[in-house]
């Protein structure tokens, strides 16, 4: 079976001139394991960060059965699925689904690896592949030349006593690994790591490559500054795309009695939060959820939502983001609740944000962002 990747689709993420659902990398690495998936075993590949399922249907389609998967966002997950059925994948055959885990990787003997372009969620992945795969595994890890860095090659070769690197296809390339360093050489850090934001007082957990990181972003920090002043009476809030769960913290920790739900599509995302919640002693009043925005909540149901959105998707920048998380907002807020947000002040939010969520206000501004604060109406 050949797989035809011009009709796979990122739906339900979003969509739009510039943002394909595979590209070139996801090609050249399946050409590049092919010979090892079809020597594979049933259930010993393994396909980690998979953007819309082009590697582990492509994969399927050379050959391989049983196939584990992990992607750390619910909507690439989504995209999987629905790309399964729509090129005819019986259920049977189709990918299987998995959190990231030591299960996941077990007994894997190929393992194909969308890059990431952080070195904490790289180095992350390759200590539980080099710690619970079979001795004689394979890690095809490709991506865009623009993308990668000899520093992936130093990570995988942390893991690794082999990387060799394939010749340049269509400006992609693949780091092959192999031989993986004997347990005893091996000391994984542990994960998610922790730092003590002094002037917060607030200790920030994370996961490899989610935003920001340990840190506090200083958009962040702009919002948290003027937060005392949002819906004060409010009983609930959410924290919107929390990343590592600063602000769902924040809040909690700040108004004793509040309850925050925070939520993200990020898997590492959502797995930071708790643990920022829980070291900062309010991990019973913030309720941590990976959902693709605020699907698990009610029209009209919240008096009070805080966002930080991101404006990338994948390396692409794009709006859509943000707008599907301004409606989603919108659509979430009771009437008279506000949407509290910071953004780059050169992306120009204000007018999107008057548009899909009613009335918008400033409430601070530095040389870099913005804060806003809209008032659902109706």
């Amino acid at each position: 079976m050949t797989l035809d990747f011009e009709r796979l689709r990122r739906e339900p993420d979003v969509e739009g001139r510039g943002l394909e659902a595979s590209d070139a990398a996801d090609r050249l690495i399946l050409d590049e394991a092919s010979a090892a998936i079809a020597a594979a075993t049933p259930d010993t590949v393994v396909v980690l960060d998979d953007s819309y399922g082009a590697l582990a249907l492509g994969a399927t389609a050379l050959g391989a059965t049983g196939v584990r998967v992990h992607q750390d966002l619910v909507t690439g997950e989504r995209a999987l699925a629905r790309n399964a059925a729509r090129l005819g994948f019986a259920a049977e055959r189709a990918p299987r689904s998995m959190p990231l885990s030591p299960e996941l990787l077990d007994g894997a003997s190929v393992v194909l690896l969308r890059l990431p372009r952080s070195l904490d969620r790289l180095d992350e992945l390759a200590a539980l592949i080099a710690g619970h795969t079979a001795s004689g595994v394979a890690v095809f890890a490709g991506g865009r030349q623009k993308h990668m860095s000899t520093s992936m090659n130093e990570v995988l070769g942390a893991w690794f006593e082999r990387v060799d690197v394939s010749h340049a296809r269509q400006k992609s390339r693949v780091l092959t690994a192999t031989l993986p360093r004997p347990a005893r050489e091996l000391v994984a850090p542990a994960w998610p790591r922790v730092q003590h934001d002094a002037a917060l007082d607030l200790d920030v957990a994370a996961h490899g490559g989610v935003f920001a990181a340990t840190s506090v972003d200083i958009g962040t920090r702009l919002l948290l500054a003027h937060l005392d002043d949002a819906m004060a009476d409010a009983a609930t809030a959410v924290d919107l795309a929390c990343g590592t769960g600063v602000i769902a913290s924040w809040l909690a920790r700040a108004r004793p009695g509040l309850v925050v739900t925070a939520t993200d599509r990020s898997a590492a995302a959502a797995a930071s939060a708790r643990v920022t919640a829980e070291r900062n002693g309010v991990g019973d009043r913030v309720r941590v959820t990976q959902a693709d925005g605020l699907e698990l909540l009610a029209d009209a149901s919240e008096p009070l939502v805080v966002l930080n959105p991101p404006f990338h998707s994948d390396a692409a920048l794009h709006t859509g983001i943000a707008e599907h998380l301004f409606a989603d907002a919108a659509r979430v807020l009771a009437p008279g609740g506000e949407l509290w947000c910071v953004w780059n002040s050169h992306l120009r939010y204000r007018s999107a944000l008057e548009r899909i969520v009613g009335p918008t206000r400033q409430v601070a501004r530095d040389p870099k962002f913005t804060v806003t604060a809209s008032r659902r109406s109706r």
